[in-house]
């Protein structure tokens, strides 16, 4: 993908935090459980977002991990950032150290308007959009236990208070430029 394994595996953890229903800490063997993330690896990113303010951790009895703000104020953007350092959406796509619009490499013009799209959904994508999309997830339900749809709104990973919450889910919002874009073509 565009992103780092480091960033990869931040995104993945982070998704599956923000949709566990605790209110409190997480514990790291917890969270890799039923997953291929490894554990080690990932025990080292989730130090890197404590801190850089994304989460924070708890040693001993009832320790572990928990975000740092609610999930519908952190973005992937700021994930990213954390992870691998300002702007990394910024470098040329095909490696030169110098490519601007002075000094274009061959792909620059066409892949300028992909960057800025990308960069528009890092920026607006939250933890809480992941997260619900997680939870809507069947094979997610299974690792995770299943249990009853949770409030994404709020970002606090309570359980859904609502009629919404016992009936049929809300047909999917049509896919975005970027995901329609992403999608791969199919022969007429």
């Amino acid at each position: 993908m565009i992103f780092s394994s480091s960033t990869e595996y931040a995104i993945r953890g982070l998704s599956d935090l923000a949709g566990r229903s605790v209110t409190g800490c997480v514990m790291l063997d917890d969270l890799v459980k039923g997953t291929d993330l490894p554990r080690d690896f990932l025990a080292k990113i989730f130090q890197k977002l404590v801190h850089a303010g994304i989460l924070r951790s708890s040693k001993g009895r009832g320790g572990g991990f928990t975000l740092a703000r609610p999930s519908h104020e952190i973005t992937i953007m700021h994930v990213v950032e954390a992870i691998d350092g300002p702007q990394p959406l910024d470098r040329c796509v095909v490696g030169l150290e110098k490519c601007n619009d002075q000094m274009p490499c061959p792909q620059h013009d066409l892949y300028k308007p992909i960057r800025q799209r990308l960069k528009d959904y890092l920026q607006t994508t939250t933890l809480a959009d992941l997260a619900s999309s997680l939870r809507a997830k069947a094979s997610w339900q299974q690792i995770r236990g299943g249990g009853p749809p949770l409030d994404a709104a709020s970002g606090n990973g309570h359980p859904a208070v609502t009629a919404a919450a016992t009936t049929d889910p809300a047909p999917a919002a049509p896919a975005t430029d970027l995901e329609k874009s992403a999608r791969p073509k199919t022969a007429k």
